[in-house]
């Protein structure tokens, strides 16, 4: 848990200027099928198979709205940054929960126990409920630590996508467990935000333990998720 807002700050910017890779998003799920999660209670199967799950589910429920079918297939994709191209970022610092930096860790965050070894702790100016930031403030301004969410955020958005902002906010945010698990630090978002945390809700109930044993014919979807994807991004991104 030594992920101090400097650190963050740094690594962020590093990111964001998208030179490690040029792909387009379905190759990138085929690259996914290299990365092994050890947080992932389903590894029996390629990790392209388990995206597609999670997007086959929610479109069954939800057919009309093709973005969120999308943001499924994609939401995981920052993974690769486990990956050598990538940095080869330890699994500690690309999946699991996420919360936000420049502020008093709640108890609710994993791990908690360990934050006494974090820097930030030590700083009178993040100690407080609000550390840096002001009540309502909104998520989008909270540096949150690093990790797939974040960065797959960060190609979206610097990419140019179309995804509406419930999309971006599902794919940054769906490993915020303090704040869609426990109700925790919702004095930082804005009216936006609970517009969009609506949808992150939904989407939540099938990220986790939702695999199904019945195997996605890939080839059968693969059109459908295509078309999605040249609706919604260019044919090549920067990653």
């Amino acid at each position: 848990m030594n992920i101090a807002w400097v650190q963050v700050k740094r690594m962020r910017e590093e990111y964001k200027k998208l030179d490690k890779a040029e792909m387009s998003i379905w190759e990138c799920c085929v690259l996914l099928n290299e990365v092994v999660d050890d947080s992932d209670p389903d590894l029996d199967e390629p990790q392209i198979e388990h995206l597609l799950q999670t997007a086959e589910a929610i479109r069954k429920d939800y057919p009309n709205e093709d973005w969120l079918h999308l943001t499924a297939l994609i939401h995981d994709l920052g993974k690769v940054l486990c990956l050598p191209a990538f940095g080869g970022l330890p699994q500690w610092a690309v999946v699991g929960d996420t919360f936000p930096l420049g502020c008093a860790f709640d108890e609710s965050i994993v791990h908690h126990k360990y934050f006494k070894q974090n820097p930030d702790i030590k700083n009178p100016a993040y100690s407080t409920k609000n550390g840096v930031y002001e009540e309502g403030c909104g998520l989008e301004n909270v540096v949150m630590s690093w990790g797939h969410d974040d960065y797959m955020y960060l190609v979206a958005k610097e990419n140019g996508t179309t995804l509406p902002p419930a999309a971006l906010f599902v794919i940054r945010y769906h490993s915020f467990y303090p704040l869609h698990r426990e109700g925790k630090y919702t004095h930082l978002m804005n009216e936006e935000d609970r517009e969009c945390f609506k949808w992150l809700q939904i989407f939540n109930k099938y990220d986790l333990y939702s695999k199904s044993k019945v195997r996605v014919d890939v080839e059968k979807v693969k059109p459908y998720y295509l078309s999605l994807i040249e609706k919604y991004f260019p044919a090549k991104l920067r990653w």
